[in-house]
């Protein structure tokens, strides 16, 4: 490997916006050295109100901004540059002043289901798909977008979550291209907004932000930290934004080798491979495979699976009746010491991807299939824990097979990374499922990805696929995942 000294010694910063958990980590780089630690970690999720499911954007910017104060305690050298990423296709309202209209929705508020409804009656999904290269999902941008119009919800101007946040450090308002990949307002490939989409949406062209690309600087830290001696010069990067996509870049497995596919695990799995171009066949379209742009002008080629969501779910309804319940590393060691079910249930049914009484959804599906689902009651945690780790392992390789056949490949490993590469069970069933070996990645890969964007955009502006690369490998080497 090359040399990855790097020139400034001054610190880094990467945000991690999360549905569950929001983090902010620093990146010390003392000569050939590099520390990582997670510095603050907050808990976040949606807030159910009157008017619907919002994310509470005020916390959320109140914490992002005492963990970058922590990190500026800890780092006397000064910071160098900051970086947010998080969870795609959600976005804030901003006036024409760049002041914010209200609280932003939730990607899971039902308003969609009528947008939903309201676009395909004049605009088919085929034609959708073939404008943008990704998967149909009423969580997109585009269809929250059609919401706020048909509820006559004014939108002049909108900017993705962690756009929004390096915004309001001081940065421009911007859709960096991963990210904005995920609106399903974008040409295929990624290079610029797609008109013909707008227009056909009714929405406004001129309300969409400025497209950068990955390792976009977008100016200097503004306002009342950047008083404090730490911030004295400290830029604003917009990393690989979409926090996936960050978690990929993660990965120091991209020099040219077509031999692997990632799982990328948590609330959402995301399911597939990296390609230099977008894979928009008829039967890449009849899977409802998406073309996201990744780090490095490549592209996330992959498939939306539902994932701990579902068990997270379970414990919420149980907690809600009153059970006290283990954490889910016990229910893991619990389910691990049972038998396999004898029968799965399908995880991306449309009534599991909302929320409530989810063991009872999962039931009501396995009852109309013929089979016996386990009892409803918290006793059976660790049966439907079990459950819903075998279901998810069967869908993850039924998934990986499709991928294989519709890019030609043939996959010889898999990189496991997010939340999920912590799941020993789980990753013992992809394995088993798939035939096929689990190498566990960091369980914050995204924040190794963000930091390796930042590394790469400030040591040598080089922000391809293998520079990113380099720099990721960096990290895992020196072990700057063990402290995150």
């Amino acid at each position: 490997m090359s040399d990855t000294r790097v020139k400034d010694r001054r610190a880094l910063i990467a945000v991690d916006l999360g549905a569950e958990s929001c983090r902010v980590s620093l990146l010390k780089c003392d000569g050939p050295e590099l520390k990582a630690t997670l510095v603050h970690r907050f808990p976040n999720g949606p807030v159910e109100t009157e008017q619907g499911l919002h994310w509470p954007i005020t916390a959320i910017e109140e914490g992002v901004l005492e963990g970058i104060r922590r990190c500026a305690a800890l780092a006397p050298e000064g910071i160098r540059s900051i970086a947010v990423d998080g969870w795609a296709v959600d976005y804030v309202r901003l006036a024409p002043n760049g002041d914010l209209l209200d609280t932003p929705f939730c990607y899971r508020d039902p308003r969609t289901i009528a947008s939903e409804q309201h676009i395909h009656e004049s605009i088919s999904p085929a034609k959708l798909r073939a404008l943008s290269a990704i998967q149909i999902q009423r969580i997109n941008t585009a269809y929250q977008l059609v919401a706020d119009r048909l509820a006559d919800r004014p939108v002049p101007r909108w900017l993705n979550l962690p756009e929004y946040l390096l915004y309001r450090l001081g940065g421009r308002p911007v859709a960096e291209v991963t990210n904005a990949s995920h609106t399903q307002l974008l040409q295929p490939g990624g290079t610029a907004w797609n008109d013909e989409t707008f227009a056909l949406l009714n929405l406004d062209r001129n309300s969409a932000p400025e497209l950068v690309p990955c390792g976009t600087i977008l100016g200097k830290l503004q306002g009342p930290l950047a008083d404090l001696p730490e911030f004295g010069d400290t830029v604003l990067i917009a990393p690989a934004c979409h926090d996936t996509a960050s978690a990929v870049a993660g990965i120091p497995l991209q020099d040219g080798s077509e031999d692997w596919a990632y799982i990328s695990g948590g609330t959402w799995s995301l399911v597939g491979t990296v390609l230099d171009a977008p894979e928009n066949s008829a039967q890449a379209a009849a899977g409802n495979y998406t073309n996201l742009a990744a780090a490095g002008n490549r592209v996330l080629f992959h498939k939306n699976v539902n994932g701990m969501w579902l068990l997270r779910q379970c414990i919420e309804t149980w907690k809600k009746q009153g059970a006290s319940l283990a954490d889910i590393p016990e229910l893991v060691a619990a389910a691990e010491q049972l038998p396999p079910p004898q029968c799965l249930f399908e995880v991306d049914e449309p009534e599991l991807l909302l929320p409530g009484d989810m063991p009872r959804r999962i039931a009501e599906q396995i009852t109309r299939n013929g089979g016996s689902p386990p009892p409803l009651t918290a006793d059976a945690a660790p049966h439907f824990a079990n459950l819903i780790f075998h279901s998810l392992a069967h869908k993850y390789a039924v998934v990986l097979r499709e991928a294989e056949t519709i890019t030609h490949r043939k996959f010889k490993r898999i990189c496991t990374i997010g939340g999920g590469s912590r799941n020993r069970y789980l990753n013992c069933l992809i394995e088993l499922a798939t035939g096929l070996p689990v190498c566990r990645g960091p369980a914050e890969s995204s924040t190794i990805g963000n930091f390796a964007v930042q590394l790469a955009t400030l040591e040598s502006g080089d922000t391809g696929a293998v520079a990113i690369a380099r720099w990721s490998q960096a990290l895992t080497d020196h072990g700057c995942s063990s402290h995150l």
